[in-house]
């Protein structure tokens, strides 16, 4: 027998779950998610809350990666909404087809709507890019108001069917926990693909897109790619929330919602796309679920994003990655003999 032979040959790697990009996230925006349906139950109210974050945080998420990853401002995203609304809206009550196609088309149409926009105003950044996409928004609010044969003018569109899939038709406590679970796994995909080669690719044409073209990429179609991406999950909580509320109105999704999303990020942290969960949910807390100030509930919004800002410029998130920083260094730290 040969020495090669009785040389021991090394194990085989066992596969880590804990060496998963993005599975730290995962496993704490699924523990938060698991805490907030058990706090929501049957209460109508709560779940209606829900859907609000629901949809916040999925335009925040669309927003997060042309945004925050690209650095390009689209100001845009309440017409992405609305296209995947009225997806919802006309797929419901203009046609046969199963509901379940909307969220299919709705998706798409934003994402070459966002597409041929990134195409007119490829040579235009910072507040001309905004102005430019504020522009749009408001202009697409005008067309479902004239375009009354199909969108239904000002009074939108209503009376929306139930979603049947195979036969089976979902309670809304169950699409109110279908849509948390969209956004968990929305939220781990784009926090997978901020630590990816593209992502690293991405944030780099951030800050030197000269560097990036100088090594052979081409800057304006990653453009297009996250601006594409970012419209197809802003179109899902469209979606989304169109069928929670049953009907949708050229005023559903207003430039609020798009400012509000800016801030979303900031407030739970931009580091990771798990922050725009985060803030979501506090937006949704202090705007809608706090009854001593339902008055003032943007006034509260702006003094909170303002006090976080000062407090902790990385946002929640990065203020509690610190302390568990801090935490467990002192945990570790040997105590000094006396």
């Amino acid at each position: 027998m040969s020495a090669e032979n009785l040389r021991p040959r090394p194990a085989p790697a066992r596969w880590d779950l804990r060496r998963v990009p993005g599975i730290g996230g995962l496993f704490l925006g699924s523990l938060a998610a698991a805490l907030i349906m058990f706090w929501v139950g049957s209460d109508g109210y709560r779940q209606t809350l829900v859907t609000s974050a629901v949809t916040y945080a999925l335009i925040a998420l669309g927003m997060y990666v042309p945004y925050l990853m690209a650095g390009s401002l689209s100001m845009a995203y309440s017409a992405y909404a609305g296209i995947g609304g009225y997806a919802v809206g006309l797929v419901s009550t203009r046609t046969g087809l199963p509901l379940a196609v909307a969220w299919l088309v709705g998706p798409i149409v934003a994402a070459l709507v966002a597409v041929l926009l990134g195409l007119v105003t490829r040579r235009l950044s910072g507040f001309f890019l905004a102005a430019v996409t504020l522009l749009f928004g408001m202009a697409f609010s005008a067309f479902l108001i004239d375009a009354e044969p199909v969108s239904g003018g000002s009074g939108g569109l209503g009376n929306l069917r139930p979603l049947n899939l195979f036969g089976w038709t979902p309670s809304h406590y169950q699409v109110v926990l279908g849509s948390v679970v969209v956004v968990c796994v929305i939220a781990f995909l784009l926090d997978r693909l901020r630590l990816s080669p593209w992502g690293v690719i991405v944030r780099t044409m951030r800050d030197a897109p000269r560097a990036v073209e100088a090594a052979g990429v081409r800057v304006p179609v990653l453009n297009l790619v996250a601006l594409a991406l970012g419209a197809a999950i802003a179109a899902v909580g469209g979606a989304l929330f169109t069928y929670s509320a049953g009907s949708i109105t050229p005023d559903t999704f207003t430039l609020n919602i798009v400012f509000l999303a800016i801030f979303m990020p900031l407030i739970g942290g931009a580091g990771t796309p798990w922050g725009a969960v985060a803030g979501a949910v506090l937006a949704v807390e202090l705007t809608l679920n706090f009854p001593a100030f339902q008055a003032s509930g943007t006034l509260l919004l702006a003094l909170g994003v303002l006090v976080i800002m000062l407090l902790a410029p990385r946002g929640v998130l990065g203020y509690a990655d610190r302390l568990r920083v801090r935490t467990w260094a002192l945990l570790r730290k040997e105590p000094h003999g006396g």
